[in-house]
């Protein structure tokens, strides 16, 4: 007996409404009301700095990125121990960003030739270098110029002095579940919101690999992104539908399609409660084949989910996952600890560790710099060879 989710009909549209499509990235239901949050990117001035005011305006730049990089760093050695596990990784690379020259001087070098106001000219770079990305053929690489576009905004809030994510989200009702909308949402934004009372992420930018998908996932919040532009079609207040399966989005909803809305989730939940029931089945196909079903997984902790879920072994270990967030690279002991709890909890099922897979988007703390092309430069195999006491005594 099987179960599929295709049993499970697309949130319908047939009343007329305002319906959105994007890419669902978190499977599962949510229904709430919007809270906004605003985008420093989509209001910046354009003006000439006169010469004898190039000095301080390329000052106040160098202070705001002093100031965004500052917050990452204090996020990041204060992040709480229910925090996602790829949340340390995302939030050192961009920092890394916020530090690399291509971005920085660039834009400093725009106001001293150009004239440009701040705003004006770390905008500018960061088109330039998301073009760069742009061209890159591999998806999650290119979606990977989404990063700029964060560090962007974040140094634009600093610029403009509002730090402020959502704008009015303390005049609804403190009953009534939240749903964030923005153009996007950085790792560290998405930290400061997981304590919040909210019940999805929309998003205009980003696709299925995408740091807002990633982090969403680890969270297990219903998330909707690619949109385009919701976050200028929703309002402050509206009440939005969320269908985390098949990417769609309803505002402001008849009664009839809530009505339809509610059937659905409740018929969502009670055959993810049926296909719970089918854990412990054998993973056999109708033509008699045995698939043994395992797990990724990225700390030792996560050993006990998969072994939750059914999963038969682990069949990938993320061990640079061990390495990251931390300004010393974990001792040999300590990682024959985590390798002993993953392989120990197994019990006798098939554990396959990867070696540290470290570059482009998964760097150290004390990694200086970040290619502008990921793919190329050291990564991976490459990395390890590259340092030999580091790879040595993972061996």
């Amino acid at each position: 007996m099987t179960f599929p989710e295709a049993n499970l009909c697309p949130l319908a549209s047939k009343t007329p409404m305002l319906s959105l499509q994007g890419h669902g990235v978190v499977k599962g239901y949510a229904i709430g009301h919007a809270a906004i949050m605003s985008a420093a990117a989509l209001e910046v001035a354009h003006y000439h700095i006169r010469p004898e005011n190039i000095a301080a305006e390329c000052q106040r730049l160098r202070d705001a990125f002093d100031e965004a990089r500052a917050e990452l760093d204090y996020i990041r050695q204060n992040l709480p121990a229910d925090a996602p596990r790829e949340m340390a990784a995302l939030l050192n690379v961009h920092s890394l960003l916020l530090s690399d020259p291509m971005l920085s001087e660039a834009a400093d070098e725009l106001i001293k030739t150009r004239h440009y106001n701040a705003e004006w000219a770390i905008t500018t770079q960061g088109q330039i270098l998301s073009a760069q990305f742009e061209s890159i053929h591999d998806p999650y690489l290119r979606e990977r110029g989404a990063d700029i576009d964060q560090i962007i905004e974040k140094v634009l809030r600093r610029l403009s002095g509002t730090p402020n994510l959502l704008q009015t989200a303390v005049s609804l009702n403190q009953s009534e579940a939240l749903i964030v909308v923005a153009r996007d949402i950085s790792p560290a934004d998405m930290l400061k919101l997981r304590d919040a009372r909210f019940a999805g992420f929309l998003t205009d930018l980003g696709g299925p690999t995408s740091h807002t998908a990633i982090v969403a996932r680890s969270m297990n919040v219903p998330a909707v992104v690619g949109l385009g532009n919701a976050h200028s079609l929703v309002r402050d207040g509206d009440l939005l539908l969320i269908d985390g399966l098949n990417g769609s989005v309803l505002v402001n909803p008849s009664d009839a399609a809530i009505a339809e809305f509610k059937q659905i989730r409740s018929r969502y939940t009670e055959t993810r409660a049926r296909l719970q029931q089918l854990r412990d089945t054998p993973c056999i196909t109708r033509d008699g084949i045995r698939i043994r079903l395992e797990a990724n997984i990225e700390v030792p902790d996560e050993s006990e989910a998969a072994l939750a879920v059914g999963a038969e072994g682990i069949g990938l270990f993320r061990s640079e996952f061990l390495f990251m967030g931390r300004s010393q690279p974990p001792s040999e002991d300590e990682q024959y600890e985590a390798y002993a709890q993953v392989v120990k909890a197994m019990d006798g099922r098939p554990v396959t560790i990867r070696t540290l897979d470290l570059g482009a988007d998964k760097t150290l703390v004390d990694d200086a710099s970040v290619a502008v092309n990921p793919a190329l430069g050291l990564r991976a195999i490459r990395y390890c060879l590259a340092h030999p006491e580091l790879f040595a005594t993972q061996l």
